[in-house]
């Protein structure tokens, strides 16, 4: 089947599944507001995200023309119909089969993570091959000198010290992922993206870009899981936190300084690691795809930088830059 083919038939499978979807949010003070594609001309009252009393969540985004969007999110836990397969999973999906305490706790185990020999039925040393650069993927799934239980660990590790869990991390990034699923059946996502100007996240402004590919990339793992979008998302430093920085990392080469405010304001992701982060708290190894725990709870407001630094206090840079080669805590 050609991609613009199948392409055809999410966007026609996306429309029929969604077309009963509710239409108007209440709002906590009383008023009835348009979802989108609805669009209102001045800034609701309401956080973002917002949950409301139905359940639905949303968040507000900001239109090329400046108007403001509320545009549904929820996390969904019943498969749509599609030929996408990971459009169409259980968003709130955890391998508890392979990781007990990380499906009742929302963090790993770390005796558990250490008798692993297989997961979802897969030896670790296959997932492992199939995982470095040139394997599975050119870029990789994580970097030549790791295996896939020292990402788990060494992930598990910054998630626990940043006082998080997996599934808190994987939420906003599946609220991305779900705000393009409303932009595919709308018919607005194509081989390239930027439908706002920004979406309004924790107090922050986060910008999103995104790209359709080509092919599909299957995952490491026996699951459902599959990827063919590219998004970047990424938000600006304020002028206090550059400040910060400069002040708490002066001894850092410039590169090293820049290579830091990147670690931290951006991440490249396609839709498979918020699966890959609510099922298994997989981030993903030090490669291109990434999806830095340290950046999410960033980017999205879990965390204030100066939250992060009494984590990593003048580690930052080392907990963002070292690879998981033996797992554990950054020292």
């Amino acid at each position: 089947m050609t991609v613009p083919r199948l392409f055809t038939l999410v966007l026609v499978a996306l429309a029929a599944a969604l077309s009963q979807e509710q239409r108007t949010l209440r709002t906590p003070q009383g008023l009835n507001l348009g979802l989108y594609p609805t669009t209102l001309g001045s800034r609701p009252d309401l956080p973002s995200p917002f949950t409301a009393q139905d359940g639905t969540e949303v968040v507000l985004a900001v239109t090329k023309d400046g108007q403001f969007a509320l545009v549904p999110v929820t996390l969904r836990d019943r498969p749509l119909p599609l030929p996408w397969k990971v459009l169409s999973g259980d968003q709130h999906k955890v391998d508890g089969d392979d990781f007990p305490t990380l499906a009742k706790t929302g963090l790993h185990a770390e005796r558990e993570l250490g008798r692993l020999k297989t997961i979802t039925g897969k030896p670790v040393s296959e997932i492992t091959q199939l995982g470095r650069p040139r394997r599975a993927s050119s870029a990789g799934f994580m970097a030549e000198d790791e295996d896939i239980v020292s990402v788990l660990k060494g992930d598990n590790a910054l998630v626990a010290r940043i006082g998080l869990t997996h599934p808190q991390l994987a939420r906003p990034l599946f609220h991305v992922w779900n705000l393009v699923i409303k932009e595919i059946e709308l018919g607005r996502f194509g081989r390239s993206w930027n439908g706002f100007q920004h979406i309004l996240y924790g107090g922050r402004k986060v910008a999103l870009t995104g790209w359709g590919t080509k092919c599909f990339q299957e995952s490491i793992f026996n699951d459902d899981i599959r990827g063919t979008c590219d998004l970047q998302i990424r938000r600006e430093l304020a002028a206090d936190e550059k400040t910060f920085l400069a002040a708490r990392y002066s001894a850092l080469s410039a590169d090293k300084m820049d290579e830091l405010a990147r670690g931290l304001s951006s991440i490249r992701i396609g839709e498979m690691q918020p699966c890959y982060i609510m099922r298994y708290g997989f981030y993903e190894g030090h490669t291109l795809w990434r999806a830095d725990p340290i950046a999410i709870a960033f980017i999205f407001g879990l965390r204030s930088l100066q939250e992060m630094e009494k984590a990593f206090p003048g580690r930052l840079y080392r907990a963002l830059t070292d690879h998981h080669t033996k797992g554990g805590d950054i020292q």
